[in-house]
Protein backbone atom coordinates (compact mmCIF):
# COMPACT_ATOMS: atom_id res chain seq x y z
CA UNK A 1 0.00 0.00 0.00
CA UNK A 2 1.28 3.62 -1.06
CA UNK A 3 -0.05 6.39 1.28
CA UNK A 4 -0.10 9.98 -0.30
CA UNK A 5 -0.21 11.71 2.95
CA UNK A 6 3.54 12.80 4.01
CA UNK A 7 4.85 9.32 5.12
CA UNK A 8 5.08 6.25 3.00
CA UNK A 9 6.79 2.48 3.57
CA UNK A 10 9.88 4.46 1.06
CA UNK A 11 10.02 7.14 3.94
CA UNK A 12 13.82 7.00 4.97
CA UNK A 13 13.79 8.57 8.54
CA UNK A 14 16.51 10.27 10.96
CA UNK A 15 16.32 10.68 14.50
CA UNK A 16 17.49 13.84 16.20
CA UNK A 17 18.47 13.18 19.64
CA UNK A 18 18.66 9.39 19.04
CA UNK A 19 20.62 8.71 21.30
CA UNK A 20 19.11 10.07 24.29
CA UNK A 21 16.67 7.76 26.49
CA UNK A 22 13.41 9.24 24.71
CA UNK A 23 15.03 8.77 21.35
CA UNK A 24 16.57 5.53 21.71
CA UNK A 25 13.29 3.99 23.37
CA UNK A 26 11.33 5.20 20.33
CA UNK A 27 13.79 4.23 17.63
CA UNK A 28 12.91 0.78 18.92
CA UNK A 29 10.10 1.23 18.59
CA UNK A 30 9.70 2.66 15.45
CA UNK A 31 11.95 0.30 13.87
CA UNK A 32 10.03 -2.55 15.08
CA UNK A 33 7.01 -1.14 13.36
CA UNK A 34 8.85 -1.38 9.80
CA UNK A 35 10.28 2.11 9.59
CA UNK A 36 13.32 3.07 7.58
CA UNK A 37 15.54 4.75 10.71
CA UNK A 38 18.48 5.61 8.48
CA UNK A 39 20.38 7.75 10.78
CA UNK A 40 20.70 9.24 14.04
CA UNK A 41 22.14 13.23 14.90
CA UNK A 42 23.25 14.01 17.89
CA UNK A 43 26.43 16.82 17.60
CA UNK A 44 29.80 15.36 19.16
CA UNK A 45 28.50 11.52 18.82
CA UNK A 46 29.17 11.74 14.82
CA UNK A 47 31.20 8.31 13.31
CA UNK A 48 29.46 6.11 16.16
CA UNK A 49 26.47 3.79 15.43
CA UNK A 50 23.72 2.48 17.69
CA UNK A 51 22.21 -0.81 17.93
CA UNK A 52 18.74 -1.64 18.26
CA UNK A 53 18.42 -5.37 18.71
CA UNK A 54 21.02 -5.97 16.12
CA UNK A 55 20.24 -3.08 13.55
CA UNK A 56 22.98 -0.72 13.70
CA UNK A 57 22.04 2.70 12.66
CA UNK A 58 24.82 5.50 11.97
CA UNK A 59 24.84 8.59 13.99
CA UNK A 60 26.08 11.70 12.71
CA UNK A 61 27.12 15.42 13.81
CA UNK A 62 24.72 17.21 12.11
CA UNK A 63 21.67 17.02 9.49
CA UNK A 64 23.34 17.91 6.51
CA UNK A 65 25.72 14.71 6.80
CA UNK A 66 22.97 12.74 7.68
CA UNK A 67 21.13 12.71 4.47
CA UNK A 68 23.98 13.52 2.64
CA UNK A 69 24.83 9.74 3.72
CA UNK A 70 21.69 8.10 3.70
CA UNK A 71 19.23 10.06 1.84
CA UNK A 72 17.19 10.71 4.58
CA UNK A 73 13.75 13.31 3.89
CA UNK A 74 12.17 12.60 7.47
CA UNK A 75 13.37 13.48 10.67
CA UNK A 76 11.76 12.99 14.39
CA UNK A 77 13.48 15.43 17.02
CA UNK A 78 13.44 14.45 20.39
CA UNK A 79 15.52 17.03 21.80
CA UNK A 80 15.29 18.85 24.64
CA UNK A 81 13.08 22.11 24.61
CA UNK A 82 16.50 24.75 24.98
CA UNK A 83 17.66 22.83 21.76
CA UNK A 84 14.66 22.12 19.52
CA UNK A 85 14.64 25.74 18.00
CA UNK A 86 18.40 24.98 16.72
CA UNK A 87 17.62 21.42 15.70
CA UNK A 88 14.57 22.15 13.53
CA UNK A 89 16.15 25.39 12.10
CA UNK A 90 19.50 23.09 11.29
CA UNK A 91 16.74 20.37 9.62
CA UNK A 92 15.01 23.39 7.39
CA UNK A 93 18.45 24.45 6.22
CA UNK A 94 19.45 20.93 5.81
CA UNK A 95 16.49 21.14 3.12
CA UNK A 96 14.29 18.16 4.73
CA UNK A 97 11.17 17.45 3.43
CA UNK A 98 9.11 16.20 6.44
CA UNK A 99 9.90 17.21 10.41
CA UNK A 100 8.19 15.94 13.19
CA UNK A 101 8.41 17.78 16.34
CA UNK A 102 7.67 15.29 19.19
CA UNK A 103 9.36 17.57 22.31
CA UNK A 104 6.57 19.44 24.44
CA UNK A 105 7.36 23.01 26.66
CA UNK A 106 8.99 24.49 23.44
CA UNK A 107 8.65 28.02 24.05
CA UNK A 108 5.70 30.22 21.75
CA UNK A 109 8.52 32.31 20.48
CA UNK A 110 11.05 29.80 19.38
CA UNK A 111 7.91 27.88 17.56
CA UNK A 112 7.27 31.13 16.16
CA UNK A 113 11.00 31.60 14.85
CA UNK A 114 11.05 28.10 13.51
CA UNK A 115 7.96 28.69 11.09
CA UNK A 116 8.63 31.98 9.89
CA UNK A 117 12.20 30.57 9.18
CA UNK A 118 10.54 27.77 7.35
CA UNK A 119 8.60 30.21 4.97
CA UNK A 120 11.69 31.86 4.87
CA UNK A 121 13.22 28.80 3.19
CA UNK A 122 10.62 28.26 0.96
CA UNK A 123 8.34 26.31 2.78
CA UNK A 124 9.51 23.08 1.78
CA UNK A 125 9.70 21.52 4.55
CA UNK A 126 6.37 20.22 6.65
CA UNK A 127 6.62 20.43 10.31
CA UNK A 128 4.13 18.10 12.65
CA UNK A 129 4.55 19.50 15.86
CA UNK A 130 5.74 20.31 18.21
CA UNK A 131 4.08 18.69 21.32
CA UNK A 132 2.96 16.21 19.46
CA UNK A 133 2.59 12.14 18.92
CA UNK A 134 4.16 12.26 15.41
CA UNK A 135 2.38 10.79 12.30
CA UNK A 136 1.98 6.97 11.39
CA UNK A 137 0.86 4.83 8.57
CA UNK A 138 0.05 1.64 9.61
CA UNK A 139 1.53 -1.20 7.88
CA UNK A 140 3.73 1.44 6.36
CA UNK A 141 5.80 3.51 8.34
CA UNK A 142 5.94 5.35 11.74
CA UNK A 143 6.99 8.45 12.83
CA UNK A 144 7.12 9.33 16.53
CA UNK A 145 5.64 7.97 19.69
CA UNK A 146 2.28 6.58 18.82
CA UNK A 147 1.69 3.15 18.98
CA UNK A 148 1.85 0.48 16.52
CA UNK A 149 0.44 -2.23 17.63
CA UNK A 150 -3.35 -0.52 18.26
CA UNK A 151 -4.52 -0.68 14.84
CA UNK A 152 -3.71 -1.66 11.23
CA UNK A 153 -4.23 -0.39 7.39
CA UNK A 154 -7.34 0.44 6.77
CA UNK A 155 -8.91 3.54 4.33
CA UNK A 156 -9.67 6.15 6.89
CA UNK A 157 -8.20 8.78 7.90
CA UNK A 158 -6.97 10.71 11.02
CA UNK A 159 -6.07 14.19 12.17
CA UNK A 160 -5.72 14.81 16.24
CA UNK A 161 -4.87 17.71 18.18
CA UNK A 162 -4.72 15.51 21.07
CA UNK A 163 -2.24 12.82 21.33
CA UNK A 164 -4.43 9.99 24.03
CA UNK A 165 -7.72 10.88 21.69
CA UNK A 166 -5.46 9.36 18.45
CA UNK A 167 -4.38 6.34 20.45
CA UNK A 168 -7.95 6.17 21.74
CA UNK A 169 -9.31 6.82 18.57
CA UNK A 170 -6.93 4.06 16.27
CA UNK A 171 -7.94 1.60 18.94
CA UNK A 172 -11.55 1.77 18.72
CA UNK A 173 -11.85 1.81 14.91
CA UNK A 174 -9.25 -0.85 14.62
CA UNK A 175 -11.30 -3.22 12.77
CA UNK A 176 -11.53 -0.65 10.17
CA UNK A 177 -8.25 0.58 10.16
CA UNK A 178 -6.47 3.44 8.99
CA UNK A 179 -4.53 5.27 5.51
CA UNK A 180 -2.60 7.49 8.05
CA UNK A 181 -3.43 8.78 11.22
CA UNK A 182 -1.38 12.53 12.21
CA UNK A 183 -1.31 14.32 15.30
CA UNK A 184 -1.14 17.99 14.96
CA UNK A 185 -0.52 18.90 18.64
CA UNK A 186 -1.70 21.34 21.41
CA UNK A 187 -0.08 24.13 21.53
CA UNK A 188 -0.74 27.53 20.53
CA UNK A 189 1.51 27.37 17.81
CA UNK A 190 1.84 24.37 16.06
CA UNK A 191 2.82 23.92 12.02
CA UNK A 192 0.59 21.65 10.48
CA UNK A 193 -3.09 22.12 11.24
CA UNK A 194 -6.42 20.20 10.75
CA UNK A 195 -7.04 21.70 7.67
CA UNK A 196 -3.40 21.05 6.07
CA UNK A 197 -4.22 17.15 6.83
CA UNK A 198 -8.24 17.32 5.59
CA UNK A 199 -7.01 19.13 2.19
CA UNK A 200 -4.32 16.19 2.33
CA UNK A 201 -6.70 13.48 2.75
CA UNK A 202 -9.02 14.91 0.47
CA UNK A 203 -6.81 14.39 -1.97
CA UNK A 204 -5.69 10.90 -1.01
CA UNK A 205 -7.06 8.42 -2.94
CA UNK A 206 -6.35 5.93 0.00
CA UNK A 207 -8.38 7.37 2.24
CA UNK A 208 -11.98 7.41 1.67
CA UNK A 209 -13.81 9.08 5.04
CA UNK A 210 -11.75 11.32 7.52
CA UNK A 211 -12.18 11.34 11.33
CA UNK A 212 -11.48 14.63 12.78
CA UNK A 213 -10.67 15.12 16.71
CA UNK A 214 -10.37 18.78 18.54
CA UNK A 215 -10.07 20.22 21.82
CA UNK A 216 -11.55 23.37 23.68
CA UNK A 217 -9.91 26.72 23.21
CA UNK A 218 -9.33 28.41 19.92
CA UNK A 219 -11.04 28.58 17.01
CA UNK A 220 -8.87 26.04 14.41
CA UNK A 221 -11.95 23.57 14.44
CA UNK A 222 -14.28 26.40 13.69
CA UNK A 223 -11.99 27.16 10.43
CA UNK A 224 -11.90 23.63 9.89
CA UNK A 225 -14.96 23.05 9.59
CA UNK A 226 -16.17 26.09 6.86
CA UNK A 227 -12.95 24.43 5.37
CA UNK A 228 -14.83 21.26 5.12
CA UNK A 229 -17.94 22.92 3.88
CA UNK A 230 -16.43 24.39 1.00
CA UNK A 231 -13.85 21.86 -0.25
CA UNK A 232 -14.06 18.36 1.48
CA UNK A 233 -16.33 16.06 -0.42
CA UNK A 234 -15.73 12.49 1.50
CA UNK A 235 -17.55 11.75 4.63
CA UNK A 236 -15.86 13.50 7.97
CA UNK A 237 -16.39 12.48 11.24
CA UNK A 238 -15.51 15.17 14.37
CA UNK A 239 -15.34 15.23 17.95
CA UNK A 240 -14.22 18.22 19.87
CA UNK A 241 -13.12 17.08 23.53
CA UNK A 242 -14.10 19.12 26.74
Amino acid sequence: MTVAIWLTKDSKVLVQGMTGSEGTKHTRRMLAAGTQVVAGVTPGKGGQHADFDGVRVPVFDDVAGAIAATGADTTVVFVPPRFARAALVEAIDAGIRLAVVITEGIPVHDTTACWAHCLAAGGRTRIIGPNCPGIASPGASNAGIIPADITGPGRLGLVSKSGTLTYQMMYELRDIGFSTCVGIGGDPVIGTTHIDALAAFQDDPETDAIVMIGEIGGDAEERAAEFIRRHVTKPVAGDIAA
